[in-house]
């Protein structure tokens, strides 16, 4: 079993990680503050970080899903704002890579990968069907060349400053058969785009709601044929659950080193804190935890890159690497004594930033479905 990095994956990760120690991490506190970190992401499109697993002849870098990941993961330790938008970004970009006709990618994909144009933006989510996309309630009905949405949307991540939006909305039966998929450009009459809310984390990736009321998308912006919606939305959900999983990581791994560094510095009774079994069995299951997150979310990205069947896997990564996440971050804070209860030590921003990542892209209690439901079909 071969784990090294082919030059493609190891170039990726070494451009995202010094582009995020120089220019991300000095930011991070203002982003925080709940400054979009518009700056950051138009810095990491000019890197081609923005579309990386999007193919070359449509704007992006053709890089894999592992380089993504990897790449995901060295923003995260950074900010994990800005890793969450590029994220997304990076998701609707392949979405429409894979399910866009000629016209649609040509129309958005070039904009997205430079950063220069809005982000993009994935609206799933409503107040009453979050984890249960079958219960969606925002209706698409055909009006000759158009569709007319209406509805609302709910957490959407980047919308304020969103170039377009991935919208489900149902054109038929009941369920999640009904759904189709449309691109929504930002300032479409109809759209309305919500305050972003306050958040406990992840301040500065403005998180929204979306209201539809007789807004008018041209048939030419669906999203693949009607009633697929929800094919594309698992799709792409698989392939974002592995970037939480890489983004959870990176949050881990900051709040881990920033523990080593204080523990081997601060001392009690005469002695480095480090030297406390107590707390050195506390950086030890830490760095297990994340090390075994890692392998499992490049198990993931590997099968994805590779063409491999990998929903399974990437439940199974980003249920282990933000529920990892949020233990390591407690700890690192439990590490710091007082010190990791103030702003002024950045693992209180990591304890906050880990907390969702438990929640969104599914959460973990949807995560366990999913695995078990594999476990009991195929063993």
């Amino acid at each position: 079993m071969d784990f090294t990095l082919s030059e493609t994956q190891a170039l990726v990760r070494k451009t995202a990680r010094d582009f995020a120690r120089r220019e991300i991490a000095p930011r991070a506190e203002a982003v925080d503050a709940g400054a979009f970190p518009s700056e950051n992401l138009r810095g990491l499109g000019e890197l081609g970080l923005l579309a990386i697993n999007v193919p070359e002849d449509v704007g992006g870098q053709g890089a894999g899903a592992v380089a993504c990941a990897l790449a995901i993961g060295e923003v995260a330790r950074a900010c994990a704002s800005t890793a969450v938008v590029m994220s997304v970004t990076n998701m609707v970009g392949e979405t429409i890579a894979r399910f866009g006709t000629e016209p649609q990618k040509r129309a958005y994909l070039p904009g997205l990968a430079r950063g220069d144009a809005g982000v993009g933006s994935f609206a799933l989510s409503e107040p009453d069907a979050g984890s249960d996309p079958g219960a969606l309630r925002t209706v698409a009905r055909r009006d000759g060349a158009d569709y007319v949405l209406d509805g609302t949307k709910q957490w959407i991540t980047g919308g304020t400053h969103a170039r377009v939006f991935i919208v489900w909305a149902r054109t038929g039966v009941a369920g999640t058969r009904g759904l189709t998929c449309f691109l929504v450009e930002a300032g479409t009459a109809g759209l309305s785009i919500g305050p972003a809310a306050d958040k406990m984390g992840i301040r500065g990736a403005s998180t929204v709601a979306l209201a539809f009321e007789g807004c008018h998308v041209p048939a030419a912006m669906r999203l693949g044929n009607e009633g697929e919606g929800f094919k594309i939305a698992m799709t792409a959900l698989d392939g974002g659950r592995i970037s939480i999983a890489a983004q959870s990581q990176g949050i881990g791994r900051a709040a881990l080193e920033q523990s080593v560094a204080y523990a081997a510095q601060r001392e009690t009774f005469g002695a480095p804190i480090a030297t406390r079994q107590a707390v050195a069995f506390k950086l030890a299951d830490m760095r297990v935890a994340l090390d075994a997150a890692d392998l499992l979310t490049m198990r993931a990205a590997w099968r994805k890159e590779n063409g491999v069947a990998f929903s399974r896997e990437a439940s199974m990564a980003k249920l282990v690497a933000s529920e990892a996440a949020v233990r390591v971050c407690q700890d690192a804070v439990q590490i710091h004594g007082g010190y990791g209860y103030v702003r002024e030590f950045p693992v209180e921003r990591h304890f906050r930033d880990a907390r969702v990542t438990t929640i969104y892209e599914g959460t973990s209690e949807i995560q366990r479905l999913v695995i078990a439901r594999s476990v009991l079909a195929s063993g």
